[in-house]
């Protein structure tokens, strides 16, 4: 068995994110199994080069996992010839511009999203690495749920008919840091660091869409800041100038209709965090982050409406469970595998820096619908 070494240099995975998922459930897992089995007796052998601004918790973070190498110097990482990959996962002001740097430095990109602040910097970027023959690729990790790959496995074998409507409730409750700890960063709090709901998560809903369902033409969103004052990782209050809530209605290509909530503010009462309901004219079903559940329009009730009686039936006991029929693996992982054989191998892959702009443009339209109060479409990207 040959084994073929990549270096990746891994920027900003102190952070909750880059570390759990990315480092230690994707790479650090790959060199667990002994590395990704490319065929023909060759093996792909994943070795990280930590980067980020804080010496401490690198040489911390190196340390707990054995490994040696790490730098808080960007450029000179980003001038060895011996690093194939720049991966980033920062905080949204600092990805653009190092993005950039890395694909001047002729580096194979592959970044977590929003890959820029808005969407002229997202095309800027997605032309300048096709320009300079990198390849690149964006996390859309969402699209390897094993709820969402069951929920795929449907639309392909035309369980739904005619696709309808879709409905999404993403969210949980986000302690404000006074009384309990915050489970987020308080920068996703303040728009003057990037942060905000719809920065966040109206990228995930684009692909996800787009990817199942047809390309987003035009969005209506409302948000607000339900909770205004928070307190950081110190325990000093301040006043949250981001969104913790945004509440969107899509129009896709081909005459469905998304609905989708994203709430950090919002107690969970649901099977899983996120959920989507599609509604099909051949039937209806409901995707979590692990579960799917159908109803065929020949298993379907006739409930009637009457208020003057008890409801005497489950109406979640009417539905069937999709089952596994295969091993799911961490979606962020599995990302991670054909990103990295597309990079090796040269194998198909389409989640680049253009599609990552798309989800910039979501965004940054779904902001202005909000502050306009009005509906607006969504004009195709082209590279």
């Amino acid at each position: 068995m040959t084994r073929r070494t990549v270096r990746i240099a891994m920027n900003g995975v102190t952070g909750r994110m880059g570390h759990r998922q990315h480092l230690v459930r994707s790479i650090l897992a790959l060199r667990e199994q002994g590395g990704l089995d490319l065929g023909n007796g060759e093996t792909l052998w994943p070795e990280p080069v930590l980067v980020g601004r804080r010496e401490p918790a690198l040489r911390a973070l190196a340390e707990r996992h054995g490994l040696t190498e790490w730098s808080t110097d960007l450029d000179a990482v980003l001038a060895d010839g011996t690093v194939d990959v720049y991966f980033d996962a920062q905080v949204t002001p600092a990805r653009a511009d190092a993005i950039r740097r890395a694909v001047v430095a002729g580096k194979h990109v592959y970044t977590e999203k929003p890959t820029a602040g808005d969407l002229a910097e997202a095309l800027d970027l997605a032309r300048l690495a096709t320009g300079k023959g990198i390849k690149h690729g964006v996390v859309q990790d969402k699209l390897f749920l094993p709820g969402l790959r069951k929920l795929k496995r449907l639309i392909d074998g035309g369980f739904f008919g005619e696709v309808l409507s879709v409905r999404g409730e993403f969210g949980y409750w986000v302690f404000e840091g006074d009384w309990q700890e915050a489970q987020r960063p308080s920068w996703n709090y303040r728009a003057e660091d990037g942060g905000g709901i719809v920065v966040d998560m109206f990228p995930h809903w684009e692909y996800v869409l787009h990817e199942l369902f047809g390309r987003v033409t035009s969005v209506s969103a409302h948000v607000a800041t339900h909770v205004p004052r928070r307190w950081d990782e110190h325990g000093k209050p301040y006043e949250a100038t981001a969104e913790d809530a945004a509440y969107g209605v899509f129009e896709l290509e081909g005459g469905a209709v998304a609905q989708i909530n994203s709430s950090w503010t919002v107690r969970v009462h649901r099977d899983e965090l996120v959920e989507f309901q599609v509604d099909g004219t051949h039937g209806s079903a409901v995707a979590g982050l692990r579960g799917c559940r159908v109803q065929h329009r020949s298993a379907t009730p006739k409930p009637v409406w009457n208020p003057d009686i008890p409801v005497t039936e489950s109406f979640r006991d009417q539905w069937q469970e999709i089952p596994d029929n295969a091993d799911f693996d961490n979606g962020f992982k599995a990302q991670w595998e054909l990103f990295l054989r597309h990079v090796v191998l040269d194998e198909p892959y389409h989640w680049d820096l253009l599609a990552g702009a798309r989800g910039v443009q979501l965004a940054e339209l779904g902001l202005r619908s909000a502050a306009e109060g009005r509906r607006l479409e969504v004009p195709e990207l082209t590279g």
